[in-house]
């Protein structure tokens, strides 16, 4: 692997110790002890002990830091100028259905004195594919060994673009709907393959040329948010309203797809 920072190290490690059990529970569907946590919304044991092995894991490196994951919600630290974000398995329902495209994700969010924050660090680990995408704010985003850019094209008309579809019971299907239709009439294809995570990070190697979804949460998007932008890429809300790292809104692409997007979107 290319040379990674001390800290960038410390999330790295932690995620591919967190991805061995997950590794063994993979493929087994039959065996895992799945509760719901919600209409549609699988939590599976291997979430939730893969989240805890992430907050040890990464607790005890960074003493005090901050931690928000998917299944505890927020632990406030000491530390109240670094947040570890964390998705222990994003794209849970694959996973749950033996689908090979999932994730574990982990970014550090970093507090300024004047409030304002940023994503300094990310890690997103395909334990199937041995995939591990990894940026550190200004020094650029890897695949593994090679540094990966963004894609050049520059007509929609040529491009592949990533979406997500609310599952049952969450709000949004007839904009998603929309915005598929308005996309889906002026592109080459659209895929919907039920990570954020890895559909951030496709768009940061060059294999989506952009990628839009509404309604995600800040951990389904911290490290992605990172990747896409040390690719060269851009990422905003589709409608300029508030921050993409809450997830309300995502339109992630290189430069000249971006305020394409950005209008039939908004069309």
């Amino acid at each position: 692997m290319a040379l990674a920072s001390s800290l960038l190290q410390v999330i790295i490690d932690a995620v591919r110790k967190t991805a061995r059990p997950i590794m063994r529970d993979f493929g087994e569907v039959s065996q895992l002890q799945v509760s719901r946590k919600g209409p549609g919304d699988f939590v599976t044991a291997a979430d939730i002990k893969a989240e805890q092995t992430l907050f040890e894991l990464l607790t005890k490196a960074r003493p005090g830091y901050g931690f928000l994951g998917e299944e505890r919600g927020l632990v406030e630290g000491t530390d109240k100028t670094h947040t570890w974000i964390v998705d222990p398995i994003d794209g849970t329902t694959n996973f749950m259905h033996a689908m090979p495209h999932f994730a574990i994700t982990v970014a550090l969010e970093r507090t300024h004195p004047d409030g304002s924050a940023e994503i300094v660090a990310g890690v997103t680990y395909n334990p199937i594919l041995n995939e591990m995408f990894w940026a550190e704010k200004g020094k650029g985003c890897y695949l593994n060994d090679s540094r990966i850019r963004v894609a050049g094209r520059k007509d929609l008309s040529e491009s592949l673009v990533a979406t997500g579809l609310p599952f049952i019971g969450k709000t949004g299907h007839a904009q998603a709907i929309k915005d598929i239709h308005a996309v889906g009439q002026r592109v080459a294809g659209i895929r919907r393959l039920g990570s954020a995570a890895l559909d951030f990070a496709w768009v940061a190697a060059g294999r989506y040329d952009a990628y839009f979804e509404r309604n995600l949460k800040p951990w389904d998007v911290a490290a992605g948010l990172l990747f896409v932008t040390e690719a060269g890429g851009v990422v905003t809300t589709i409608d300029d309203q508030g921050h993409p790292r809450s997830g309300a809104s995502i339109l992630a692409s290189n430069p000249d797809l971006h305020p394409q997007l950005k209008r039939v979107l908004n069309g």
